[in-house]
């Protein structure tokens, strides 16, 4: 577990880094945040790793900005677009979308068309590689139940008592984690011929 004031990319090559040494090899694909800093640590460690934005981080951020009485409607276009079958209906919807919305929110298009090749790798893949691949949302399950923990905790001595209630934290969480990951078995058959010369023999 590392600690930090704010997440950027020295602090995310620190990770990285120690994760190398303590025995990762290769990283196939990251799906990761928004983050600036995060993607540019792990190519610079693991230059092969395919990064891929995470949709959900950014259709949140962006409802932000979206009356109330828009939010179904805007989330509905955004939605056709990470979900389109493939990478030309979803480049078809973008269109869709920015000749809907660029008026009124302009900046979201912008967005998407700017980050659009670290948003686009999972229309290469079949329907049961990109179910495991095209979210943090586990990750960002896990982060609102500790955000909850320290929250009603308040404030903290010193940063030892915080690692500690995060810890211990996690492992009541991880007792939950007994579902497999859906069709787990044929996407690792399909990695496998995908990453076929780096695919370590199983």
């Amino acid at each position: 577990m590392w600690t930090a004031e704010t997440e950027g990319a020295k602090f995310w090559l620190q990770v990285v880094t120690v994760l190398k040494n303590r025995g990762v090899k290769d990283i196939f694909i990251a799906c990761v945040d928004w983050l600036k800093g995060f993607p540019k640590a792990i190519e610079s460690i693991f230059p092969d790793t395919q990064i891929q934005f995470c949709f959900v981080p950014m259709v949140c951020h962006s409802l932000n900005y979206v009356s109330w009485k828009q939010r179904k409607e805007f989330a509905a276009d955004l939605k056709s677009i990470y979900q389109a079958p493939t990478i030309e209906l979803a480049e078809i919807h973008l269109e869709q979308f920015e000749a809907k919305w660029n008026d009124s929110h302009p900046t979201i298009g912008r967005s998407l068309r700017r980050n659009w090749e670290s948003i686009t790798p999972p229309f290469f893949c079949p329907p049961e590689i990109r179910k495991a691949i095209y979210t943090t949302k586990a990750t960002e399950s896990v982060s609102m139940l500790l955000r909850k923990v320290t929250k009603n905790r308040g404030k903290f001595p010193n940063d030892k008592s915080m690692i500690k209630l995060v810890y211990l934290e996690l492992k009541n969480i991880s007792k939950k984690w007994t579902m497999p990951i859906r069709n787990w078995k044929v996407a690792l058959k399909q990695f496998a011929i995908f990453f076929e010369d780096r695919m370590p023999i199983l």
